[in-house]
């Protein structure tokens, strides 16, 4: 499984909404999990970010309808990174010439 950060902002919509936060994030990850995605932690924070989602997704392909289908729905703005563990990261440096 491949590891991502999901960092979203909320829009206008989803600050007028914002007593609904906790609600969406249960939805957010039974959608997760209905495209074989585990959101594995999911944090509020301060700062340029509102809310940040470790996700387990088997490639990117699928990681993308997920951070899709949630920005469709309007309530927030999603940026969504690969992340590689130290592991991850030495097999792809052995790969450079």
């Amino acid at each position: 499984m491949a590891t991502f950060l999901v960092l979203t902002r909320f829009t206008d919509q989803g600050s007028r909404n914002v007593k609904d936060t906790v609600a969406r994030s249960d939805n957010y990850k039974q959608m997760a999990k209905k495209l074989g995605v585990t959101v594995k932690e999911l944090y509020w924070t301060l700062g340029q970010y509102d809310v940040i989602a470790l996700c387990e997704a088997p490639d990117d392909e699928t990681m993308t309808a997920l951070s899709l289908s949630g920005g469709s729905l309007g309530g927030v703005h999603t940026q969504t990174l690969r992340a590689f563990s130290a592991d991850e990261m030495k097999a792809i440096l052995a790969k450079m010439p």
